[in-house]
This record gives structure tokens, sequence and C-alpha cells, in this order.
């Protein structure tokens, strides 16, 4: 028989973790397909404070166990992320899978944790002893390695408050519906004063982990378009030496071709 606790409150929530070996999750629309009956689980679903959705001076502050519909329908959250979510599974997998679990699930592939890459965001790891904001590229540390300690819980996703201008989102799978992605990217480039403030690319479903080279984007950095279009090739040049698939369902050749694509199909929709 499948042990668990459900906890109504976030304090409760931290005391059960920190007291018991318990696998969280509050959708479990991956975790529930390889369900294990000797696992104790810890369902979230009730926990509220987890669940919603605000903004402070700061942040959009996106509760981890907010499923993808409400992140769907919320009018707080940027565009980008939603075009991601709409394309997670099916409607009903939408309305139960979270966006904690996506990102918790330790995977490149996850839709949701790619956007957060090239947004900068940031997660709160909450426990008994208190709370934590780790930068989500520190947050991955390689294929389900995760900063995180056995009695944290991932409690919400923090995505700075910022003008993201022109961006775009990719997935690559192997149809049109219910795909995992074989290689998706987020791109986003925001303009002040005519000049490039803010360049982020993300590649996901490439390596072990989601793929951002921020040095790279510095080649464009307080550049006007007409500038950055003049070096574009060595932009592009550089990121081609720089990704290295591995291997997995299909080639790395294939990998780095579909990239360099989408690369080049982003800085062509930005005007690059």
């Amino acid at each position: 028989m499948v042990e668990y606790y459900q906890p109504t409150s976030l304090q409760e929530a931290l005391k059960i973790r920190s007291e018991n070996k318990v696998t969280p999750y509050a959708g479990g629309t991956d975790l529930m397909i390889e369900a294990d009956e000797n696992l104790c689980y810890l369902f979230l679903n009730k926990v509220c404070e987890m669940r919603g959705i605000y903004e402070d001076a700061e942040y959009i502050r996106i509760g981890a166990a907010c499923t993808y519909e409400k992140i769907l329908q919320s009018e707080l959250v940027p565009q980008i992320l939603k075009d991601a979510v709409s394309q997670i599974a099916a409607p009903a997998i939408r309305n139960l899978g979270t966006m904690g679990g996506n990102i918790g699930n330790g995977s490149a592939k996850a839709d949701s944790a790619l956007v957060c890459f090239a947004l900068d965001a940031k997660l709160q790891l909450s426990s008994v002893s208190g709370s934590r904001l780790v930068d989500i590229d520190k947050f991955y540390l390689g294929r389900k390695k995760l900063d995180m300690a056995e009695n944290e819980l991932i409690t919400e996703i923090l995505i700075p408050k910022a003008d993201f201008g022109r961006y775009s989102y990719f997935k690559v799978g192997a149809r049109n519906a219910l795909a995992i992605s074989r290689v998706s990217f987020a791109g986003v480039l925001s303009l002040k004063d005519g000049r490039i403030s803010n360049i982020a690319c993300a590649f996901g479903a490439v390596a072990d982990t989601v793929l951002r080279f921020k040095d790279l984007e510095k080649m464009f950095l307080g550049k006007t378009l007409a500038e950055a279009s003049a070096i574009k090739q060595d932009f592009v040049s550089a990121y081609s030496q720089s990704i290295v698939p591995i291997r997995g369902r299909v080639s790395m050749e294939y990998r780095k071709a579909v990239c360099m694509n989408l690369l080049n199909e982003f800085l062509s929709q930005s005007d690059i």
C-alpha cells in the first residue's frame, strides 16, 4: 500500500519534509507514471501558500504547486512562458501538472525550466530552517542533480519584472501534441534607447542541463540592431563551437543542426 502525507499548510509540509523521508509531488503527471509502493509521498496540492501567482516590486512570483492551466490563465505571467506551457502535453495533464514539478524533475527537456533560464528566474527553496533564493542556472547541477537539500521544497518560482521585448520559443518534437522535446529554444531580446540591453539564448534537450552561454551573449550587449547584424556570423559561429550535444534518441548532428537553425530564426525574427 502506498503511504502518503497530505498537509494543508506550508508549515506543516516543511515539518513533515524535515522529519520523514518523503517524495514531494503536487500533480504527479510525471511521478505517478513510475509510482513506487515502497516510497512515501508528500502530496502538496492542498498547500495554498504554494498555489498562488502574484507580483511584488521586483518579481512575478509563481507558486510551485500552480498548475499549468492556472499559469495560462494568469495576466501576470510573461507570454513566452505561456507559449511554452501551452505546448506541454494535453489539457488534462495541464490541469494537474505543476511548474514546480516540471522544474524539480531535473530534466533538461523540461519546457518551463528552459524559459526560466532565458528569463533569469530564481527559485525559492524552503525548509523548517528558513528560505533561500537560488538562480535557476545554479540550481541545475547536471541530469537529475539539483542544488536542493533533502529537507527543502521548491516553494516559488520568481521571474524578474522586466520588458522582455522580442522573444521566441520553439519546441521540436516527434509530433504536434504530447511531444517530448527533441530540441527546444527560448530567446529574449530587449532594447533600450535603440541598443540591446538584454539578450538570452537558452537551449533545451541538448545536454545534461539547459545550455545558456552568457559570455557569448555579451557580444551583442550595448549594440544597435545594425551593429549586431554586422557581427551576426561571428555570434553564430561562437555558438556553433560552444554547443556540444550529448547522444540521445536523436543524433548529435541532428541536435546541433536544429540548435543552429533555431538560433538563426530567433535572430532573424529580432531583426538581426
